[in-house]
């Protein structure tokens, strides 16, 4: 079937797709083969594809499709993550369109809406991957919260328990007003802002005297229990033992001594809110102090706020400061820039909060981890390593992991309370088993299962994610089956580097808790995707393009070049829409060139020539250079350097120089030998760019000949690796200098192609031969001669040692010539003058550094190669 004069990608790209699914390329089942496994990073359920994406799933793909082309069981495991705290968020957004309050239905009620929710709109990004052309085994496809997932995490969270490694405790957490529940450590990004330095004056009680203190929150004074002096300030020895008037509410505190204060910052003396600053919490759990929260759940001020109620804490803030002013206890306010902490989620400002919350202790599930990624045997490799630094700091100092959330959209907390105290529960996997332990524990025989009341809150999302490459195959439940004994672990993990703690080292922990060993071979840490101003792409600067336009304009096969021609292993990647045009541009080339090749009418009775079967024995040559190259690449994780390799073998070698080496004459044929393995060549090119370029090379594959299901490019053969014959390379080089040589003559003097001419070689470096023919083909030589004269009147040139001659006579206007030679030469002598001038400058040589020196000797050299040449040319035409 002749091939079409233009790729249409959209055509082609649904049509492969199609014909991938229904033949089931994609699925894996356990067999002989040796296994390679990936587990996407799971999007979350609600997500659309956006940059990132596109750039991690393109590299994975690209790992895939070649791990399946290396007769490997390529398995890939696509899924969806359920974002606890962005799903919800979304879901209460719709329920207020429609008028419901989330607080005003019950938890199954939530429940069933948020599951509409995930039914309508998740999904949609694993759709958009196969636009992209990613080949994940998709009858594997999980989510998070399906029910085998959640039983996974369920038995996980009671094993931990039962192990004493979780538990509840009391503490100061950081708390998301905005989604309403507690963050982890690691949820919390610290951000230089600029706010202002309140100083305020508390009136001493039983006396006119005041003290000053220094805050950046002037609303938390509602909740001050009291002011803390160290007791080595002889600046306030008289406060001792007396009490503080705190203003506006007017609650009497008592004045203590700690010498946890600071006697240089500030003024000396700090008050303390327990229930609202984790330092302050400390000092009043030592002193005893009251605790008063002031903060309802969304950050507006409780009843301790007084008139200020129901009011915001920010809109407070403003508020309250004016109140102050006004009653003189404001005594003045500074500039002051401080560190806030933000929600990594919804970007709301943290308020630090006394809850009862789930924690898992961390300093010994950590150290399997650490060992793994550091140790000697670095049983993980990062690539790149830099981010082995990263992974230190926080491993090392590690906190324990605050597990639950006040959510309702989750795996909910396995905890049944039999009682009204906070001790009062039992930890078991079903409700049945757990009223079987609450009557063990009581002794109360007579409990039903309706006395016990569940844990309301829900398990933090990457409490079911940090076991993602397990229970995606059944590894927590039936940790024997054949699936998790022969795909675990999994070979390459590629993600983006700020998740390298939140998901990477936890999948790490629980690899080594649950397997007791490492869950992946690789981790490969892509760079952020950022603009040309190296700007973070993002919906709110608009500088994130459509992806799926992209596709539709560049085409899947163009974008995924584009995304890895701008992204340097690691590096941030500068996203460029004309690299896009780029990749493109490249498949319209590879076309071209096999339309080129199949226009060709092939003749069995005619010899082979010299030159093609040179030009193949050489590209092979040079394709096994360029595979052993792709193979280091793909070794150290350098994707787009194995792809510029591949761009440059076939742009350059294959299409610049074998097919216009071994291109029969206008309206001639070529011989059958010559075509046979110009086919087997490209077929082998196609090969290696498959898993960069899978629609394009799948569609010629079966344009150069009719293929069964079995014979598809997607499962055919990686190239084997052959010994190179580099000398065949270096004698190519040397010959493709001379054909450049030649050009350049024809160019200058307007020489017609068509037009054979004459040509001597005095050969002083003894140079081969061998593409001799090649030379006379590309050059239009009548004949090469060799000679041990200078030729006259001829034009010359040199190439390394040997001197090459094109006689001119007839072919130009001698006089001409002889003047356009003449300036040159008159030019080259004044620049070597000038050169010479520079070396013979002994400060020069000895100040100048030494690569500066080898460069101007270099052009001194240069200079006088070229003199000596134009002199020969002169010469030749006077």
């Amino acid at each position: 079937m002749a091939i079409p004069t233009q790729y249409v990608a959209t055509e082609v790209e649904q049509k492969w797709y199609d014909y991938w699914m229904k033949h089931n390329y994609f699925h894996s089942e356990p067999d002989e083969r040796e296994p390679y496994t990936i587990v996407i990073p799971p999007p979350n359920v609600t997500g659309v594809l956006h940059m990132g994406h596109m750039l991690n799933n393109t590299i994975q793909d690209v790992l895939i499709r070649r791990a399946r082309l290396q007769g490997k069981n390529a398995c890939w495991v696509p899924g969806t993550d359920h974002a606890s705290i962005a799903t919800e968020a979304k879901v209460v957004a719709k329920l207020k369109e429609q008028g419901i309050d989330k607080n005003d239905l019950s938890r199954e009620e939530f429940l069933k809406h948020a599951w509409d929710w995930t039914h309508e709109y998740g999904g949609v990004i694993l759709e958009q991957l196969k636009k992209l052309g990613c080949s994940c085994d998709w009858d594997r496809t999980k989510f998070t919260m399906d029910d085998d997932m959640s039983e996974a995490v369920i038995k996980v969270f009671v094993d931990l328990y039962n192990k004493s490694m979780i538990y509840r405790g009391y503490r100061m957490v950081n708390w998301d007003p905005e989604a309403k529940t507690t963050l982890s450590d690691e949820e919390v990004i610290y951000e230089e802002k600029q706010g202002n330095l309140y100083y305020l004056n508390y009136k001493i009680e039983g006396s006119e005297d005041t003290l000053t203190i220094a805050t950046t929150r002037p609303e938390t004074i509602f909740g001050d229990t009291a002011i803390c002096i160290n007791p080595a300030d002889e600046r306030f020895t008289h406060l001792k033992g007396k009490k503080a008037i705190v203003p506006i509410c007017g609650r009497v505190i008592p004045i203590i001594e700690d010498d946890y204060v600071d006697v240089e910052f500030g003024t000396g003396c700090l008050k303390v809110t327990p229930a609202h600053d984790e330092n302050d919490k400390v000092l009043g759990d030592k002193h005893n102090l009251e605790v008063v929260d002031i903060f309802n759940e969304d950050a507006t001020l409780n009843s301790y706020g007084l008139h200020f109620e129901g009011q915001d804490r920010f809109v407070v803030r403003k508020a309250i400061t004016k109140e102050l002013e006004e009653t003189g206890a404001l005594v003045k306010t500074e500039v002051h820039v401080n560190k806030v902490g933000t929600s990594e989620r919804t970007k709301a400002v943290i308020e630090p909060r006394l809850s009862d919350q789930w924690f898992l202790k961390m300093e010994e599930l950590v150290k399997p981890a650490i060992e793994a990624v550091l140790g000697e045997d670095n049983d993980i490799q990062l690539f790149p390593k830099k981010f082995e630094n990263t992974y230190r700091h926080w491993m090392e100092n590690i906190r324990d992991w605050n597990i639950s959330r006040q959510l309702l959209w989750g795996q909910q907390i396995p905890a049944y309370y039999y009682g009204d105290g906070k001790e009062d529960f039992v930890v078991a996997e079903t409700a049945e088993d757990a009223l079987k332990l609450a009557v063990e524990k009581t002794g109360k025989a007579n409990l039903k299962a309706e006395d016990l009341r569940q844990e309301t809150d829900a398990l933090d999302t990457w409490f079911s994610s940090w076991l993602w490459p397990m229970s995606v195959f059944d590894g927590i439940r039936n940790p024997e089956n054949e699936d998790i004994k022969y795909y675990y672990p999994t070979n390459d993990l590629v993600t983006g580097p700020d998740i390298l703690f939140f998901w990477v080292a936890r999948m790490i922990i629980a690899g080594y808790e649950y397997k007791g060993e490492r869950p992946f071979n690789n981790v490969y840490l892509t760079g952020l995707v950022r603009d040309k101003q190296r700007r973070k792409m993002s919906k709110s600067l608009g500088n994130s393009p459509d992806a799926l336009k992209l596709i539709e304009e560049y085409s899947a096969d163009g974008v995924r070049v584009g995304l890895l021609l701008s992204s340097a292993a690691g590096n941030d990647l500068l996203f460029d829409e004309a690299l896009c045009q780029q990749g493109k541009g490249f498949g319209n080339k590879i076309w071209n060139a096999y339309r080129l090749i199949d226009g060709w009418d092939i003749d069995e009775s005619i010899p082979q020539p010299e030159s093609s079967k040179i030009a193949l024995d050489w590209y092979a040559s040079k394709f096994q250079k360029a595979l052993t190259e792709i193979e280091d690449h793909f070794s150290k994780y350098r994707l787009s350097d194995a792809l510029m390799a591949i761009y440059k073998l076939i742009m350059d070698d294959f299409s610049g120089w074998l097919l216009e080496i071994v291109k029969p004459a206008y309206q001639k044929p070529v011989d059958a030998a010559t075509y046979k393995a110009l086919i087997a060549a490209f077929e082998d090119n196609l090969k290696i760019l498959h898993p960069f370029m899978p629609f394009l090379t799948e569609d010629i594959w079966h344009y150069i000949a009719e293929r069964t299901p079995e014979e598809a490019l997607i499962v055919a053969k990686w190239p084997e690796a052959k010994p190179v014959n580099e000398t065949l390379i270096a004698e190519f080089d040397f010959a493709s200098e001379v054909v450049s040589g030649i050009r350049n003559i024809r160019k200058e003097k307007n020489i017609a192609f068509k037009d054979a001419i004459g040509f001597s070689v005095i050969n002083n470096g003894n140079t081969s031969t061998t593409f001799d023919a090649i030379i006379q083909k590309l050059g239009n030589l009548e004949a090469i001669e060799y000679v041990k004269e200078a030729v006259e009147g001829a034009l010359t040139f040199r190439v390394k040692s040997n001197e090459y001659f094109v006689p001119m006579a007839g072919s130009i206007d001698v006089d001409a010539e002889i003047k356009k030679l003449t300036d040159e030469l008159s030019y080259t002598e004044g620049f070597l003058r000038s050169v010479q001038k520079k070396l013979s400058n002994e400060r020069f040589v000895s100040n100048a550094p030494e690569q500066v020196v080898a460069s101007e000797k270099k052009k001194e050299a240069d200079a006088l190669a070229k003199i000596e040449t134009l002199k020969a040319s002169l010469a030749s035409l006077q």
